[in-house]
C-alpha cells in the first residue's frame, strides 16, 4: 500500500497557516518571514513533499521539465555543471532530463528530438566536438522553445550563452610559462570549429604576440584526447628535443601528454613544462601536479539553468545574454 503525496493544504492544515503561504515559503519569497520559510521547508523536507509537476504544467501551460544535452558524463567539469543545472532546476520547481551525445552528432540530434518529444519546455546544450551542421537547433529556435548553450557555444544561433573565458585562461598560462622563461611552446590543441577549441588557441597566439614570440604552425597539433596523444606520440616525441613548454588545450591531454614524456626520459617540469585546462581533479592526482586554470562547472551549470528558466517565466521577451565566467590560474609543480 502506498502512502498519500502530502499537499500544500496538507502543509497548510497541520501548521496553521494560509496555503499561499505554504506556497511562497517553499519558494523563500521575501514576504514571508525567515522563521516562517524554515519552519514550512523543514516540515515540508521531514513529509517528503514534492512539488505536483502536472498541476503545474497545466497552471503555467508548460511541462516543468528542462532538458540538457551534454558531451559526456565521466568528465568532472561535465558532471559539475549537471550538479548545478539540477540543484538549481529543482529549487524552482522543474524537472531534468539528461542525454550524453558520446561527442557524436547524429546522437546529439536524437537526443534533441527525444527531448523534444518529451515536450521539455526549454534546452540546455553543450555541442559535441562532431557538430559541424546546426539545423536540428534552428528547428527548436524556430519553435519558440528558449537554448541557452553552456561552454561549447554554438554562434550561428541567437540564444542566452553561459561560457568561462577561455581566451583570457589560454593567455594566463602561457603568460605564465614565458615569464618562467618558456619560449618554445607547443600547443595540443582543440578542433578549429569548436568554441573552447578557438578560443583557447586564440589566447595561447596573443600571449606569443604580446612578448613578440613568431607563432610556428608546426607547434599547433590538433590533438585533444589521451588516445589522439598516443597516436601521434612519435611526433610529440620528435618535437621534443626542440620546446621547453606544452600547452594542452584539457587537463586529460595534459597527463596523458606528460606520462609520454617521463616514459622516454624527458624531465617535467626541468625540460619541459605542461600546462592543461580544466582543473579536473586528476590534476593534483598526477606528479608532478599539474598548473592548469580552473573552470567553474557547478556556477556555470546554475546560471544557465537561471537563464533558461528566467526565459520561460519573464513574459517580457528580454535580449540574449552571455554570461563568462573568468577563468583562476591554479599554478603548481608542473610548469
Amino acid at each position: 500500500m502506498t502512502s498519500k503525496q502530502i499537499s500544500i493544504r496538507d502543509i497548510a492544515k497541520t501548521l496553521g497557516i494560509s496555503p499561499s503561504t505554504v506556497s511562497r515559503a517553499l519558494k523563500n519569497h521575501p514576504d514571508i518571514n525567515e522563521a516562517t520559510c524554515k519552519r514550512v521547508q523543514e516540515y515540508a523536507r521531514r513529509m517528503h513533499y514534492r512539488p505536483n509537476v502536472l498541476a503545474l504544467g497545466l497552471k503555467y501551460q508548460r511541462s516543468m521539465t528542462i532538458g540538457v544535452v551534454i558531451p559526456e558524463f565521466v568528465h568532472h567539469f561535465f558532471s559539475s555543471i549537471i550538479s548545478g543545472i539540477e540543484d538549481l532546476a529543482y529549487g524552482k520547481g522543474y524537472r531534468v532530463m539528461i542525454c550524453q551525445s558520446n561527442e557524436d552528432y547524429l546522437r546529439e540530434v536524437i537526443n534533441v528530438q527525444a527531448l523534444l518529444d518529451h515536450r521539455v519546455d526549454g534546452l540546455l546544450i553543450s555541442i559535441s566536438k562532431s557538430t559541424l551542421d546546426y539545423d536540428h537547433f534552428r528547428q527548436v529556435s524556430d519553435h519558440d522553445i528558449p537554448i541557452v548553450f553552456l561552454d561549447r557555444i554554438c554562434n550561428e544561433i541567437s540564444s542566452d550563452r553561459v561560457v568561462t573565458n577561455d581566451y583570457e585562461g589560454a593567455r594566463m598560462l602561457i603568460t605564465h610559462l614565458i615569464k618562467n622563461e618558456r619560449r618554445t611552446i607547443l600547443h595540443l590543441a582543440g578542433p578549429k570549429h569548436l568554441s573552447v577549441g578557438h578560443e583557447r588557441y586564440q589566447g595561447y597566439a596573443r600571449a606569443l604576440k604580446e612578448y613578440r614570440i613568431n607563432i610556428r604552425e608546426e607547434l599547433v597539433l590538433r590533438c585533444d584526447t589521451p588516445s589522439k596523444v598516443e597516436a601521434r606520440k612519435s611526433q610529440i616525441l620528435s618535437l621534443a628535443n626542440h620546446i621547453d613548454g606544452i600547452f594542452a588545450v584539457n587537463d586529460f591531454t595534459a597527463v596523458a601528454v606528460m606520462r609520454l614524456l617521463q616514459e622516454n626520459g624527458f624531465d617535467v617540469p626541468g625540460q619541459i613544462a605542461v600546462v592543461g585546462f580544466g582543473d579536473d581533479p586528476i590534476a593534483t592526482m598526477v606528479r608532478p601536479m599539474l598548473t592548469t586554470v580552473e573552470q567553474r562547472g557547478y556556477d556555470m551549470g546554475s546560471e544557465a539553468a537561471r537563464l533558461l528558466i528566467n526565459r520561460l517565466t519573464e513574459k517580457e521577451e528580454k535580449a540574449f545574454q552571455t554570461k563568462i565566467f573568468p577563468a583562476f590560474l591554479k599554478i603548481r609543480e608542473s610548469g
